[in-house]
């Protein structure tokens, strides 16, 4: 197989034993196993070869981009990775359609400057836009911080180009955005992570680039009253709040001890935090006035001070320059770095209703304190959509306990109406909810469905769906 897939994409970009290292560890730390071999293809026509011949040795096959997930589903141990990492071109940005042309191994932090450069923007981002790339981004139908304002990466995806297992090419590259020919078969492919098929190309949604933001640090009372803050600033803005994400004490307290330079948001510590950001579009929110306000920034600290004198907000900061509001978003996007800097964990990304992000805290810290009183949680979340990321850091490194753990974890969400994976996807570390939670009859569909496409089970083998 070495020597096929070397004739294939030459032998420079099949990778084996040392060479392969790169791709043997996930970004968590929890899932390491050197590949059999990397194989690296330049264009969706080496893809179709490579998967022809695995397909026909069954040999097993697992898509990786830029190895940025959080739940194993880029390991390859004794698997051949095909990395899409050399596919890195913006085929084409067209700026009176909205529209980006790309294929699969761009970085999102490329896609964003190109956008950027037309007066648009593609407004899916997150702490890792620098290494993330577009073909796992859609595979795991990616979140992030502004998800509240223009929906997850399944909302912004207009065609899709990916290969099946068998070698086979599903061209659905279309910019149509009104196509009645029969289910969304490239919708498939989306959160699917690349156990239907490898997504070498994609058609993508491009939005107004913002003219102005107005961004703020609050302090309230509780959650409660943040949702109330949250429906007052919609309904002001006319839905322009673009992110509202949850950092309690204890995330401002351990970003302060981890990141180097950090300052609090506040002169005093509160318990409930949030980052807001506002962004408007229309010249008449943004264009500042004679005595140099933007419209927009006035209307945030015009909410905020009303919302203050009711005694919802207890304490509010509105970044006065670009600086400012950079620093505050370093706070938020520091996340990763700060949970995985202490070990062992168990990393979740539950989403319940938004009136059910209390009950959630309340009910896994009583459940967590019969399990292991020892143990600590640290949490952050998109709070305008629901998304917990919820993590705990028990007292013993036990894998049975912390197999407990997350089952209560995820057990609690579900019970609340919610789901166990919000936007991370599934991989290895969640099959084994995917087994208690998902419907049955869910199952056997996507049972059907992945025997359909991919019949010899090369692609992603024993992730996303439980056997």
């Amino acid at each position: 197989m070495i020597e096929q897939f070397a004739a294939i994409v030459g032998p420079a970009n099949v990778l084996t034993g040392d060479a392969a290292a790169p791709w043997a560890r996930d970004w968590t730390g929890n899932y390491e196993g050197l590949p059999a071999a990397v194989v690296r293809p330049a264009s969706t026509a080496e893809v179709s070869q490579v998967l022809a011949a695995a397909n026909a040795a069954e040999v097993p096959v697992v898509p990786v981009s830029g190895n940025t997930g959080l739940n194993g589903g880029a390991f390859a141990r004794d698997a051949v990775v095909v990395s899409l990492d050399r596919m890195r071109a913006i085929r084409e940005v067209r700026a009176s359609e909205r529209v980006a042309v790309v294929e699969a191994g761009v970085i999102l932090s490329e896609l964003h400057d190109a956008a950027e450069a037309e007066g648009l923007i593609f407004p899916m981002t997150f702490g890792a836009r620098g290494s993330a790339r577009i073909g796992g981004i859609l595979s795991t139908n990616a979140g992030g911080s502004n998800v509240l304002r223009y929906g997850n990466t399944r909302q912004l995806v207009l065609g899709i180009e990916a290969v099946l297992a068998d070698g086979r090419v599903l061209d659905l590259m279309t910019a149509l955005h009104k196509d009645n020919t029969g289910p969304a078969l490239g919708q498939l492919m989306i959160g699917a992570e690349g156990m239907l098929g490898v997504i070498t190309g994609a058609v993508l949604k491009l939005a107004p680039q913002p003219r102005a933001y107005a961004t703020a640090m609050v302090a309230v009372r509780d959650l409660d009253t943040a949702l109330t803050l949250l429906n007052r600033l919609q309904d002001a803005s006319g839905g322009a709040v673009e992110a509202f994400e949850y950092m309690p004490a204890n995330y401002i307290a351990r970003h302060l001890e981890v990141i180097a330079g950090a300052r609090p948001p506040f002169d005093a510590a509160h318990e409930t935090n949030i980052l807001v950001e506002l962004g408007a579009t229309a010249a008449r929110d943004a264009t500042p006035g004679p005595d140099g306000t933007v419209p927009l920034a006035a209307l945030l600290e015009e909410t905020l001070a009303a919302a203050f004198e009711e005694g919802l907000v207890a304490d509010a900061v509105v970044a006065q320059t670009e600086a400012q509001r950079r620093e505050m978003w370093a706070r938020r996007e520091s996340a990763a770095e700060i949970t995985f800097h202490r070990r062992p964990f168990v990393d979740t990304d539950i989403a319940v209703p938004l009136h059910a992000v209390q009950a959630f805290l309340d009910g896994i810290r009583a459940r967590l304190a019969a399990l292991d009183p020892d143990a600590d949680d640290f949490v952050v979340a998109h709070l305008g959509d629901g998304n917990i990321h919820y993590t705990v850091y028990p007292g013993r490194d036990d894998p049975a306990l912390m197999r407990a753990i997350r089952e209560a974890i995820d057990d609690t969400a579900v019970g609340l109406g919610g789901t166990f994976s919000a936007e991370h996807g599934i991989g290895l570390s969640k099959l084994g909810a995917m087994a208690r939670h998902k419907n049955p009859v869910a199952l056997d569909a996507l049972r059907a469905i992945k025997a359909a496409l991919d019949p010899n089970d090369i692609l992603n083998r024993g992730k996303t769906i439980p056997r």
